[in-house]
Order: C-alpha cells, then sequence, then structure tokens
C-alpha cells in the first residue's frame, strides 16, 4: 500500500487531483497518519482511480461541493462540518463518478471531506481533505414585510427588510422573484438603504395568489456583504373591498367588488387650530388596514400630552381598524355622533356610531382599501403604515434599483 498525504485548504481555485500511481500528488506530502492523509491500494496492470474536488477555498456557499472520480467510481463520500459535527446530504451521479451535495452550506464554515473511489480491478483510492467557504464582511438577511397569515385585501403591500445596508441594490433587486395569478403589473421600491416594497400598478385583481421568493443567499450585495437565508411566501388576496371617505361630505362608503353596500356618517380629523395639540387632520390618500382591536385605551399620552397635561385624554373605543402607524383608526366614538355627517372634531381617526364601528369592523380586514379624500391633511407618507399608493406609477418603477 502506498500512503499519500493532500493539503486541500487554500488552494484556491484549482482543481486538486491525487494520481497514486504516477508517484506525484498536488498539494503538500506530510508522514503518514497525519491528518488529510490519502491511502491507495494498487493492482499490477489495473491504474489507480482518482478523486478530485474543487473549489478547496472560498467556495461560495450557494454552490455544492463537488467530487469526482476519474478511472474508476466512488464507493463512498462523507462530508462533515466540524464546527457542528452535521454531516452533508450528497448524492451520487447515475455512473457513480461524481458525488454533489444537497444541503445548504454556512458562510466561513471548513468542512472535512472523505473520498473514497475503486478502480475497475477493486483496488480503493481514500482522499481525505477540507473544503473552506468563504467569510463575507456582513450577512445581510431578509425579513418578510408582510408576513403570509390569513388572507389580505387588494390593497396588499409586499416586501423585504434587511438587517444590513445594502449599498448595491441592483444585484439584491435581481434576487427577489414575485409572481401573481393572474398576471399584473407590478415593481418594487427601495425605501431607504434597508427595505424595499412590492405592489402592483393598481389593486391586486381579487381572488389573486401572490408569491415572493428571494434567492439572495450567497449573492454579494456591496461593500462586502452577502445574502443572508432566503425567504418565500404566497399570499392569497380575498374580495375587494375599498371604502372612500371624503372630508367635505363628513360621508364614508364602502365598496364590496365596486358595488356600493354601504354609507355612513363620519367625523375625520379636526383642521381647526385648537389646543392642546392644534389640527389633527386626518392623513390624505390611501391607506390599507394593518390590523384590528375590538376594544382598546385611546391615551392622548401617545403623542405627548399626558395626565395632568390639558387636553389630556384616555378613553377607552370600540370596532377599532387601523389604517396608519400614526394611530389613525375608523372606531366607534358616541361622543361626537352628534357631529358625525357635519363636521370633522376628531384628533385624526375616523368616527362612527356603535352600528356603523362594528359593520366597517366585521367587513374590512388587513389589506383592504381606506381612500381619505378633503381631510385638509397632508399626504399618508410611504413609512406611515402603507402610503405605498399614494406614489404615482411612474415614480414608483423610477424608485426601482433596476428601471430607475
Amino acid at each position: 500500500m502506498i500512503v499519500r498525504l493532500i493539503r486541500i485548504a487554500g488552494l484556491g481555485l484549482g482543481v486538486l487531483v491525487l494520481a497514486a500511481c504516477s508517484g506525484q500528488t498536488a498539494g503538500t506530502a506530510y508522514p503518514a497518519g497525519a491528518a488529510g492523509a490519502t491511502a491507495t491500494t494498487t493492482s499490477p496492470g489495473a491504474p489507480a482511480a482518482t478523486v478530485a474536488f474543487a473549489p478547496a477555498d472560498q467556495l461560495n456557499p450557494k454552490d455544492p461541493i463537488v467530487v469526482k472520480a476519474s478511472g474508476g467510481t466512488l464507493q463512498a463520500v462523507t462530508v462533515t462540518n466540524p464546527q457542528t459535527g452535521n454531516a452533508v446530504q450528497g448524492g451520487l451521479s447515475p455512473d457513480k463518478t461524481t458525488w454533489t451535495s444537497t444541503d445548504h452550506l454556512r458562510y466561513a464554515a471548513t468542512y472535512q471531506v472523505v473520498a473514497t473511489a475503486v478502480n475497475q480491478a477493486g483496488a480503493a483510492t481514500e482522499q481525505r481533505g477540507e473544503v473552506h467557504t468563504l467569510k463575507p464582511a456582513g450577512v445581510a438577511t431578509p425579513a418578510l414585510f408582510q408576513p403570509a397569515s390569513g388572507d389580505f385585501g387588494v390593497g396588499l403591500i409586499i416586501g423585504l427588510k434587511f438587517d444590513h445596508d445594502i449599498t448595491d441594490k441592483a444585484a439584491a433587486e435581481k434576487s427577489f422573484k414575485v409572481t401573481s395569478a393572474p398576471a399584473q403589473e407590478g415593481g418594487w421600491y427601495w425605501v431607504g438603504k434597508r427595505e424595499v416594497h412590492f405592489r402592483p400598478k393598481d389593486y391586486w385583481k381579487a381572488g389573486s395568489t401572490v408569491k415572493l421568493e428571494t434567492t439572495t443567499f450567497g449573492t454579494p450585495i456591496g461593500g462586502g456583504v452577502y445574502g443572508g437565508q432566503d425567504v418565500s411566501a404566497t399570499y392569497k388576496v380575498h374580495d375587494s373591498w375599498v371604502a372612500k371617505a371624503d372630508g367635505k361630505t363628513h360621508q364614508i362608503q364602502a365598496f364590496h367588488n365596486g358595488q356600493l353596500v354601504k354609507t355612513a356618517p363620519t367625523s375625520m380629523g379636526k383642521t381647526a387650530d385648537t389646543p392642546p395639540r392644534g389640527a389633527t387632520p386626518t392623513f390624505t390618500g390611501t391607506h390599507t388596514v394593518l390590523g384590528k382591536e375590538e376594544h382598546k385605551i385611546m391615551d392622548s399620552c401617545s403623542y405627548g400630552v399626558c395626565e395632568g397635561d390639558p387636553g389630556y385624554y384616555s378613553a377607552p373605543e370600540n370596532w377599532n381598524v387601523r389604517i396608519s402607524n400614526d394611530g389613525e383608526y375608523l372606531h366607534e366614538n358616541l361622543k361626537t355622533v352628534g357631529v358625525q355627517g357635519s363636521a370633522n372634531v376628531s384628533n385624526g381617526c375616523l368616527n362612527m356610531n356603535t352600528e356603523n364601528a362594528k359593520w366597517f369592523f366585521d367587513n374590512f380586514n388587513v389589506g383592504d382599501v381606506v381612500e381619505v379624500t378633503n381631510s385638509g391633511g397632508p399626504q399618508l407618507a410611504i413609512n406611515n403604515g402603507h402610503g405605498d399608493w399614494a406614489i404615482s406609477w411612474s415614480a414608483w418603477k423610477a424608485g426601482s434599483a433596476l428601471r430607475g
């Protein structure tokens, strides 16, 4: 038996090949019994099988470890991450000359490889070595902007939030994929360095199925940062529910699949500059439902007017449908029933009586649309809930790293 020793780590992108019968090896020889030993058994007239795998260093973890045999077939391959003790799964090609890993690899990891090949005479060649995956400067892991739980309204906004700044947004965006059935035109829009949203040109069609997938793992996305674990989600869009609230008529109308099914008087945010907070108009523009609570304490301390201050209040409210991150709700308010339908006196919410508030609570759900007009308030911002629909389609497309 001839014993040969191979050092695999640090060979860069070269292929390491052991030719046992040639008397030469790639790498550095070490004493028998050392780590990385390669044992070869030869038979007269039958060349030994050779084993090769590459690259040995700086392997991108999205790529597989590949082990190949020449002059024979692979008998056994074992790949282990000694840092975790986990074995890496893989499979042989039909002709048993190639083994390819199928598990996800990790960044900055060392994998120990033991491969045995046999030649036509049955003599075995064993090779041992290490494969090192690349170590990025940082790993930017995405999280879903909207978790895929339940179904959603036609105003659904989906997207991703990363835990690192993305400096090569184009490279990152190329790794995102959104498909819908039926097909609808849509696009990405970057909201800062770490967040990106997707919406269609118009509201989603009722009954749509929308799938978001990333293939960012292993992708360089700027400054030595690579993409983290990929995410995917499938969203179901239910019937179309769109409310139209008008600050001049003081009415809110509800449309189900385009048909008017409800009209209710409302009192929106006041435009008068009254103390202690001054004017508190409802934001103008398209809102979407963010969540619902049957009962909630509305506390003015949430915007800085706390107990003991002039104008402080802490009031239990019912049938609350949240439409912005700034504290805007559709909800019951019995104190304003007398002016609902004639004046805007609230702190920004859309007040209704018990019957109407409960009707909206029962029928409107996450992603359903509330369009506010003539409120006297500023435009709802993209980071204040889902103000995405206020952005024109041409401006939205310009917010893509691939189209802008």
